[in-house]
């Protein structure tokens, strides 16, 4: 955890509920970013466009219109305010490369921050995916054991009708169809 400039803890929960998924990429927008590195976003957007050559696409990409509406719409908050220019998001390795042109050491100190928790997010990722194929394999299981089961149940089923349509069978040996008469 970092303390940020109005000596309030940066926890992690805040800095995971500023990641966002975005064109199936876990990113951050310019404007949490700024805020939790303690600059104003157009100083950090100005840092950006200095050192171009540091975020390429993959690093770094501006959201569109349509992306932004939907964003704004998922966030439901009214800090957004009059934006000029469509957010700046930046993936992992962008943050990453941030803290070599926001030298300072809060910078630094909220980039290991969130390196870490992109990590975890990683690992939880990776958990998921072990489990989902798990789960996967079980469901395989169950659907053989379900195809196993109806086939029993036809074979008995089957085995029921035979019986019931048995003609009666001849009786061997001592007969008593006629009452006991003493």
């Amino acid at each position: 955890m970092s303390i940020d400039n109005s000596g309030v803890l940066i926890t992690d929960e805040r800095i995971m509920s500023r990641i966002y998924l975005i064109r199936e990429q876990k990113v951050m927008l310019d404007s949490d970013l700024a805020d939790l590195y303690g600059v104003e976003t157009k100083v950090l957007k100005q840092q950006v466009r200095r050192n171009s050559d540091r975020f390429p696409d993959d690093f770094m990409f501006e959201l569109t219109e349509n992306e932004f509406s939907i964003l704004r719409s998922q966030i439901v908050t009214s800090s957004w305010g009059g934006v000029r220019y469509l957010p700046m998001v930046f993936t992992e390795q962008g943050v990453a490369m941030l803290s070599s042109v926001l030298n300072s050491k809060k910078a630094i100190q909220v980039n290991i921050q969130i390196m870490r928790i992109f990590a975890k997010i990683r690992a939880v990722i990776a958990d998921t995916l072990g489990l989902r194929l798990e789960i996967a394999e079980i469901r395989k299981k169950v659907q053989n054991q379900d195809k196993n089961i109806e086939l029993v149940f036809s074979y008995l089923d089957e085995m029921i009708t035979k019986q019931d349509n048995k003609p009666p069978r001849k009786r061997i040996g001592y007969k008593t169809d006629e009452p006991n008469s003493n």
